[in-house]
């Protein structure tokens, strides 16, 4: 025999999209060498071990016990190819070309790490996987069964979950009488989302939690301030429970993106998600970051809530960084060996004290002045500018925290249904309006266009921005406030009292 070549298709998963690799084999007589060239990162460089294995105890012969020159080649060589999701693929393209079975590749994608039995372990990016093979019109995608479920959130492809080696040779080999089941292409009923704390739990604070409402139901910023254990870090896990469910698309993008971080421990994400870092949180790993660019925390809060407790707490250098996503919805991360754009449209929640010791304008607070101001300055004046409201959280009187909460046991879901209310009246507004869904999404062009305010609105304010010194930004984002509290009224146009609701919340006490 002289030479034998097989090519079959696989994927490189990756932010914002999947990109396709040809897996092409080559066996020629000659000294054994099992080599994989095409950029390969470590761990597909050891999938030649994983590979050789996988193939001997599946019953077939090992492409180390033959003398055979090996060249297995990932395509396009100047893409960088990372993780084991390789395996299958170059499995199948080795036995192809070693004619060890037989099958037509055409219109097939595979996927999947190998045990070293043959068995098929789950991987990371299955959904990106399946969304590339929609788009380049492949009929079928064989994935491990741990990931059948997510990748047959796409419609119009077959998703074939595969167990072992084995079972998908059996599969591709027409002749034998076992074939592989489609995984059933079928949404899931949306399961109830279960909060940490619901607003039913939090006494008093009707001045917060109206604010909550009003950020929840735009998806506006929103920064809660005031003395340590008065419930802001309770609001904002609370709010988590007040947003609707994504929709389709959002679905699909948001579980791509934890697919591909591996943060996703379910099938799908149905529900915005919750980030909550730690202060003491590194630039890269809020932001993204490293060697090869990755997402950071604001990309896996896309579509969904980024909760930062203790603002001030955070480095400088990362609480600037805030300033390109909460402006842009996105992020881009350039290093030395690429450059990366990441989606992040969240919703900010920052919780903060008034001062290092949270007791200010009391006996109790101890801080020096200089203290106080350094603490302060850590938020700088472009990073507030971006947050739509400030809403403070003050102390309750003991009597307050002693009353039952059986009047307000069904406040968290009479809040829920104005919000969705609301949203409905915004995307029934914009639904022709592309990257736009929310109020908080508007630009300039779409506030001349929708925001629709009464002349008393804008007369109130144009005084007060003259009064208060509104950036431009300011301005515009009080006007987006004000569209959104006359959504909860359920009012066409912007009246006076929405616009002085607006200013009120725009001002900062701190």
């Amino acid at each position: 025999m002289g030479s034998n070549f097989a090519r079959v298709f696989a994927a490189q998963p990756a932010l914002p999209a999947a990109q396709l690799v040809s897996v092409e084999a080559d066996l020629a007589r000659g000294l054994h060498a099992f080599s994989i060239v095409g950029l390969p990162d470590k761990a597909v460089e050891e999938a030649r071990d994983r590979v050789a294995s996988a193939i001997k105890n599946s019953g077939l012969t090992s492409p180390k016990s033959t003398n055979k020159k090996i060249v297995i080649s990932l395509a396009p060589a100047e893409l960088k190819k990372e993780g084991a999701a390789f395996d299958l693929p170059v499995a199948l393209a080795y036995l192809l070309a070693a004619e060890d079975c037989e099958f037509d590749p055409a219109g097939k994608l595979f996927a999947g790490e190998l045990a070293l039995d043959g068995t098929l372990r789950p991987i990371r990016g299955a959904l990106s996987i399946a969304l590339l093979a929609k788009r380049e019109d492949f009929k079928e995608v064989y994935v491990p069964e741990e990931n059948a479920e997510e990748a047959s959130l796409v419609s119009g492809i077959s998703v074939m979950p595969v167990r072992t080696l084995s079972d998908v040779l059996t599969h591709l080999d027409k002749k034998k009488e076992f074939t592989l089941l489609p995984h059933t292409n079928v949404r899931k009923l949306i399961p109830v989302e279960v909060a940490e704390f619901s607003l039913s739990e939090i006494r008093g604070q009707e001045s917060a939690k109206r604010g909550l409402e009003i950020a929840a139901a735009g998806r506006h910023n929103i920064a809660l301030y005031g003395p340590p254990g008065t419930g802001k870090t309770m609001l904002a896990r609370a709010a988590s429970a007040l947003l609707p469910p994504l929709s389709e698309d959002e679905i699909i993008e948001v579980t791509t993106i934890h697919s591909l971080a591996g943060t996703l421990h379910s099938g799908a994400m149905f529900h915005p998600p919750f980030r909550s870092p730690h202060h003491t949180s590194s630039y890269a790993s809020l932001i993204g970051g490293g060697v090869v660019p990755r997402p950071g925390e604001v990309t896996l809060a896309h579509r969904g809530l980024l909760f930062l407790d203790e603002f001030p707490e955070f480095h400088r250098d990362v609480v600037n960084a805030l300033r390109e996503p909460l402006e842009d919805s996105k992020v881009s991360v350039s290093r030395a060996r690429g450059t990366a754009t990441f989606p992040a449209n969240f919703m900010l929640i920052a919780a903060l004290n008034p001062c290092p010791c949270g007791k200010y304008g009391t006996s109790e607070c101890k801080c020096t002045p200089l203290s106080i101001e350094r603490y302060r300055r850590k938020i700088s004046g472009p990073v507030a500018d971006r947050i739509d409201m400030w809403v403070h959280v003050g102390e309750m009187p003991p009597e307050k925290l002693a009353q039952h909460a059986k009047q307000n046991a069904r406040e968290t879901q009479e809040v829920r249904e104005r919000i969705m209310s609301a949203r409905k009246r915004q995307s029934e507004r914009f639904i022709d309006i592309k990257d736009v869904s929310t109020n908080a999404d508007m630009g300039p062009k779409e506030i001349e266009s929708s925001a629709n305010l009464s002349i008393k609105a804008e007369e109130t304010l144009l005084s007060a921005a003259r009064q208060l010194k509104l950036s431009a930004r300011g301005y515009h984002r009080t006007i987006k406030l004000a569209r959104t509290i006359a959504d909860l009224a359920e009012r066409e146009s912007i009246e006076s009292s929405h616009m002085l609701e607006a200013l009120q919340y725009r001002q900062r006490e701190l």
